[in-house]
């Protein structure tokens, strides 16, 4: 990968969806399990423009109740706004209905999910699987946008195909002419397939060949590989789509997308947040834990969220293993305490520590 200074970087246009201002092009992606309400919050705290909730399962939403323990998933702050609600499901007419839900929930923005790759979700006909069926893929689309108030941008999450054949692709391409006709606002394309899941380079060379194909008749935002603040922005130059979302590489890291836009505007890029500020950081992270789900409950929930924020602190090996000992607040504290009360530097987190986690 060839090096980029600040200077190579053109000027980025802002991004809408439909009639929603978006603003900076890099956003927060849709992740399961963790972009939750306080993840949202943070990054948008941090830079970043738009956030897409975790994904849903329609017969879930609709069976959905206001008991303490599932409420959360509908909870939007006050301070979030623009967001996106994101949905799965198998059946056309139900997923509608599960759409509308999210409506009355107040989110912003509907995107459909045609892009996981998780086995079991694959095996209940829901997610990528909807890429091998084009037929019922653009009915889903389509009862979708008939639902939803027209005010309101409906979006569809996709991956580059279920593999690299080329009924693959041209199914690929018929789904996405039938979003298009169905008047869909966006698209966010994976660069890999269905069947690679996060194994693999993501193929960003697929995104160039998406954005020339629609034109300006829709907007194109890639995903796939971008775990650095460099990494958004040259997605966006070297393949011309109208915007980039953050998914493994902003857990536990929402500086990316200050780190992005300090690049954007031609600044030098932030050194890595220090101690002090990472640890207030979690600590406001921790509160919205507590808020969104109660503070019995936010310690445990919290503890992944830790291990991902570990990774910024120089000794991040022995604070990772302190930090997947948390139980409560008491011992979130005696954690901060130990490893953070003296002020240092941080590190940028290498790539190599993003692991796996299901981008949905």
């Amino acid at each position: 990968m060839r090096a980029v200074s600040v200077s190579t970087f053109p000027a980025l246009s802002p991004l809408s969806i439909g009639n929603v201002n978006i603003g900076f092009p890099v956003v927060q992606a849709a992740l399961s399990g963790y972009s939750d309400l306080p993840m949202r919050v943070i990054a948008r705290q941090h830079g970043a423009s738009y956030a897409i909730c975790e994904v849903m399962l329609d017969q879930f939403l609709l069976a959905l109740s206001k008991r303490q323990k599932t409420k959360h998933f509908l909870d939007i702050h006050p301070t979030e706004h623009p967001v996106g609600g994101q949905l799965m499901g198998a059946e056309p007419e139900q997923f509608a209905m599960g759409a509308l839900k999210l409506v009355e929930a107040g989110f912003d923005i509907i995107d459909v999910n045609f892009g996981c790759p998780v086995k079991k979700v694959l095996g209940r006909c829901r997610g990528g699987f909807h890429l091998s069926q084009p037929d019922v893929a653009i009915d889903i689309l389509r009862r979708t946008r008939d639902i939803v108030p027209q005010q309101i941008p409906v979006t569809v999450k996709m991956r580059r195909g279920i593999d690299d054949s080329a009924e693959s692709r041209d199914k690929f391409f018929q789904i996405l002419d039938g979003a298009m006709n169905a008047g869909l606002a966006a698209a966010t394309v994976h660069g890999r397939t269905v069947q690679q899941r996060y194994v693999g380079p993501s193929r960003w060379s697929f995104l160039s060949e998406v954005k020339q194909h629609v034109g300006a008749r829709m907007r194109i935002l890639g995903s796939g590989d971008l775990f650095t603040a460099e990494d958004c922005l040259r997605m966006i130059e070297e393949t011309g789509i109208d915007g980039v979302t953050v998914a493994r590489g902003a857990i536990g890291n929402p500086w990316i997308f200050q780190q992005a836009k300090a690049l954007a505007e031609g600044l030098p890029k932030p050194s890595p947040p220090d101690l002090n500020e990472q640890a207030a950081v979690m600590r406001a992270h921790f509160q919205l834990c507590m808020q969104t789900y109660t503070e019995q409950r936010a310690p445990l929930l919290m503890r992944k969220f830790c291990i991902k924020y570990s990774q910024c602190h120089p000794r991040h090996e022995e604070v990772r293993l302190d930090m997947t000992r948390i139980r409560t607040a008491e011992e979130f504290e005696q954690m901060l305490s130990k490893h953070y009360s003296e002020n240092g530097g941080g590190r940028y987190i290498p790539r190599e520590a993003h692991g796996s986690q299901e981008e949905c």
